[in-house]
């Protein structure tokens, strides 16, 4: 079944929790009317496996403030010879891999799995687009105590959820969730999954993660799966 998301235009923003509002305070956001998106370029590693080796890469991203939606592109290997374009944008959640940008690698089907995987990229990522905590309407978030959020968006079976656990300075520190679908063979399995941010350099009136590792917990092992800096961070 397709996952339809509203427009964010049509939506009116609820009132936020006190600890929402002042995590969104404490990273500089100001949600002013005229931001609509960040844009950001990093470099790093990424493996699909423990035993994987880490390929590396360099990346573009948008992250659209009003609504869950973002695009990332990335150049992946020797030469960055494999583009990945890993996204999600209105209804439907694209990842998609090429050689030389033309010949098609591989891509994931359109499923519920794969837009709760990306919704939940998404959530994980606010630390990178701090004027989304004030601005997009699709957010619902919960106070679990003074050092933890959750925050959930999505529809049905693609709606998806995750903890930020904030730092002593009141930052997203780490991000995690029980129950994020990882593809496996010929479908998706949900797996536990963390994120972890670092390197926080006020830029533009806002606190930003310099630094990112992802992790997958498999079998109760975690392997860090992706890791990256990033080198510019503008909003847009």
């Amino acid at each position: 079944m397709e996952t339809r998301f509203s427009d964010p235009s049509t939506q009116t923003l609820s009132p936020l929790p006190e600890a929402v509002s002042a995590l969104a305070t404490r990273l500089g956001a100001t949600g002013a009317p005229q931001l609509s998106a960040v844009e950001l370029t990093q470099s790093g590693t990424m493996r699909g496996s423990p035993e994987g080796r880490p390929l590396r890469f360099s990346a573009f991203q948008h992250i659209d403030l009003r609504r869950c939606a973002f695009s990332w592109h990335a150049s992946v290997g020797p030469l960055g010879c494999v583009s990945v374009v890993d996204a999600l944008e209105e209804s439907e959640a694209q990842l998609d891999l090429r050689l030389l940008r033309v010949i098609p690698l591989g891509s994931a089907a359109a499923s519920p799995a794969l837009t709760k995987g990306e919704i939940m990229r998404y959530l994980a990522e606010l630390a990178w687009a701090p004027d989304a905590i004030l601005m997009n309407p699709e957010l619902s978030w919960q106070v679990v105590d003074e050092r933890r959020l959750r925050v959930r968006a999505g529809h049905g079976a693609g709606r998806g959820e995750v903890t930020l656990q904030l730092d002593v300075q009141g930052r997203i520190t780490e991000v995690t969730a029980d129950d994020r679908p990882r593809e496996e063979g010929d479908g998706f399995v949900e797996r536990p999954w963390r994120g972890r941010f670092g390197d926080y350099r006020q830029h533009q009136g806002r606190w930003i993660p310099f630094a990112a590792e992802v992790d997958w917990v498999l079998e109760g092992q975690p392997f860090t799966t992706w890791s990256a800096v990033v080198h510019s961070w503008e909003m847009a």
